[in-house]
């Protein structure tokens, strides 16, 4: 019985899959191009357009970055603030997404910064709630993605790394510098692995942002790049699509697994400016 169930799965997935192929092929013949040529331009969605008065960028000139940032905050008002306003025993969807949200970055604080870290969790959530929804909703087609651009990714590091910073020598004073003296090593190496320690300190802002930019311009790169295959293939197009179709399903993991890489580096150093002793 549960063999006959399975292959009557079996089928309905192998004729869903067919038509779905058959849909694409047939599309691809009703929509192909006139002229087919292959012009494929993967960074002209990364550029910076004013939303208003021609193409001229001053230092307040709304932007479409300026929009797709602002639009985060809105969705993070939404799901946190008005989702979650009711407080229900048996919670929405909203309160739902609210709730595993806040409990998810509340452990991550307390189990990689400790427990006296919690007084920061309030900053590490809207930090972990602004990129992951920056994330997602760049990957909405004709939106933007700001985290794409190195230029919010640095403010956003910088920040974290200034205070963590200020931070540890409030807490500890001096003894912030014990960070860098690698006291468990050999004395004539301990000046060398100081340097070491210093220099890496100072490329972590570098780090931080660059890879939570350049995964996600790279991914919406390859996606532009299939997409401009598929308006040359005409027939064919559906190869690209197919293509298209994972990048975007690995794209929506990435969009989340950047935001906690970023958010539990930003613990981590956290966790150096609260207990800084090597």
């Amino acid at each position: 019985m549960a063999e006959q169930s399975a292959n009557q799965t079996g089928g309905i997935a192998k004729v869903v899959f067919f038509a779905v192929l058959a849909l694409v092929v047939i599309s691809g013949l009703l929509f192909a191009p006139e002229h087919v040529g292959l012009a494929i331009h993967p960074m002209d969605q990364f550029e910076i357009k004013a939303l208003f008065g021609g193409e001229r960028l001053g230092t307040f000139t709304p932007t479409n970055e300026t929009l797709w940032m602002a639009l985060a905050v809105v969705a993070i008002v939404l799901v946190m603030v008005l989702g979650t306003r009711g407080r229900a025993v048996v919670p929405s969807r909203s309160q739902s997404v609210a709730e595993m949200a806040y409990g998810f970055v509340y452990k991550m604080v307390e189990d990689v910064a400790g427990k006296d870290a919690i007084k920061y969790f309030p900053g590490i959530m809207t930090l972990f709630m602004f990129i992951v929804f920056a994330n997602f909703l760049g990957l909405i087609p004709m939106s933007f993605a700001p985290t794409s651009h190195i230029a919010v990714t640095v403010v956003l590091a910088g920040l974290v790394f200034f205070f963590v910073t200020i931070l540890g020598f409030v807490k500890n004073g001096a003894g912030f510098l014990g960070l860098f003296w690698v006291s468990s090593a050999p004395m004539a190496l301990r000046p060398v692995l100081a340097l070491i320690e210093l220099i890496s300190y100072f490329v972590r802002p570098v780090s931080h942002s660059i890879r939570l930019a350049g995964n996600v311009m790279a991914g919406h790169a390859v996606i532009k790049v299939f997409a401009g295959f598929a308006g040359a293939l005409g027939l064919f197009s559906f190869l690209p699509i197919l293509a298209i179709s994972a990048v975007y399903a690995l794209e929506v993991l990435v969009a989340f697994i950047q935001a906690y890489v970023f958010t539990i580096l930003t613990c981590v150093y956290l966790k150096d400016a609260l207990h800084p002793s090597h």
